[in-house]
């Protein structure tokens, strides 16, 4: 591919992915961007192979940043998950005996 094939594959990403968050509703945000740093995962897949078929030091340097990347949102992708899931989950009760012991230290 040349480069004004790829610098326009790049554009038109970048108008679709900001025309489809644009359009999100603010309450599926969260969701949807943990989500899609889930997906991202394909790119640890990429630089996996990229690191397998590299030639020179270059590739595998560009696999390495590939797949610390990759891992780095693939992580924070589940880290903003798991914590907007606990934000929608029950919240956790005191229990009376920690109650009553925190509150004889005081009076």
């Amino acid at each position: 591919m040349d480069l004004v094939t790829e610098i326009t594959i790049l554009v038109l990403a970048a108008f679709v992915g900001f025309e489809v968050i644009s359009k999100v509703p603010t309450t599926l945000h969260t969701p949807l961007m943990s989500q899609t740093n889930a997906i991202h995962g394909i790119v640890l897949l990429g630089g996996l192979i990229v690191i397998g078929y590299a030639n020179s030091t270059f590739d595998e340097i560009i696999g390495f940043i590939a797949i610390v990347f990759g891992t780095i949102n693939i992580v924070g992708g589940f880290m903003v998950t798991d914590r907007m899931l606990e934000m929608f989950g029950t919240k956790k009760r005191k229990k009376p005996a920690d109650d009553a012991a925190g509150t004889e230290g005081k009076s």
